[in-house]
């Protein structure tokens, strides 16, 4: 996994390049999202898929699919508020 943290300081760039690096930046954490949750919702399908009541109309709330869900929603949220900050890097006079 990739450490930000030790990433050294940008150097001095132009404004459009400036908003052309940080739109890849978004655009790299919301795939990374998208990859969460795709893994989130293929353990949900695999502690499910054993189940013998397991249907396309049953659904067996256990102590670990709150958790997936919980988790679920929040990266959604992440995922929009990024998607909403690349649009507004976007809005800001660059088009990407």
């Amino acid at each position: 996994m990739l450490n930000l943290a030790d990433t050294p300081p940008p150097v001095a760039t132009s404004e459009v390049e400036s908003r052309e690096l940080i739109a890849a930046d978004l655009r790299l954490l919301i795939a990374q999202i998208e990859t969460s949750m795709r893994r989130i919702a293929a353990a949900m399908d695999q502690e499910h898929a054993g189940d013998p009541e397991s249907s396309s109309d049953v659904f067996i709330l256990d102590d670990v699919t709150p958790r997936y869900a919980s988790a679920s929603a929040a990266l959604a949220a992440c995922r929009a508020g990024l998607r909403q900050a690349l649009q507004c890097l976007s809005e800001s006079g660059s088009a990407m």
